[in-house]
């Protein structure tokens, strides 16, 4: 049973998704992953669609051409599927540089971002995929995020955590190297 409904609206938003995180040659191929999710479309439906959607045809790095839609935002240059590699690589650069907080509690987790950029954060965390996710929320300056586990919310905020430092803190254990109660003098010497 599929848990999209049979709307145009969440088809066209499904085939989106699917070219971004799918790598689609031809409409069968499109078709196909449809059909998978419980949605099955005639081909003249799913021509309109991509029409609709301003789907084109471009050159993937595999050499051969892919259906891609419009990027969001100012860059509306259409792009083929993104690696999930580079997807998660952007969101942990992201959770470095927005993430200001996260808190997990059942299966929700609130992250915490600078004034309007919570919208773009979810974006990036929905275009990354996590299968334990089932999708995003976003305000101003905060993103709902809900966990397919009843109690994942904790574990995948430490994920959020996790992604936001990713340098290890390094303490200082030799005690030849002066700590912060330590000053050097003019003279290189210890002082107290």
């Amino acid at each position: 049973m599929s848990t999209i409904p049979g709307t145009k609206a969440a088809r066209q938003q499904r085939i989106v998704d699917l070219l971004r995180t799918h790598v689609v040659r031809s409409q069968n191929d499109l078709a196909d992953l449809l059909s998978a999710d419980g949605l099955n479309v005639t081909p003249s439906t799913l021509s309109r669609d991509l029409v609709e959607l301003d789907a084109v045809r471009v050159r993937h790095s595999s050499g051969g051409l892919v259906y891609a839609v419009p990027a969001e935002g100012g860059d509306r240059t259409p792009r083929p599927a993104v690696e999930s590699v580079s997807a998660q690589a952007r969101l942990a650069r992201l959770c470095n540089e927005l993430l200001v907080s996260a808190e997990g509690s059942a299966n929700l987790v609130v992250l915490r971002t600078p004034p309007g950029a919570a919208q773009f954060f979810a974006a990036a965390i929905d275009h990354a995929a996590p299968g334990n996710l089932l999708g995003t929320i976003a305000g101003d300056d905060t993103v709902l995020v809900i966990c397919k586990d009843p109690v994942g919310g904790p574990s995948v905020a430490d994920e959020f955590r996790a992604m936001a430092s990713p340098v290890p803190v390094v303490t200082n254990t030799d005690s030849t190297i002066p700590g912060p109660s330590t000053r050097l003098g003019k003279d290189n010497k210890e002082t107290s």
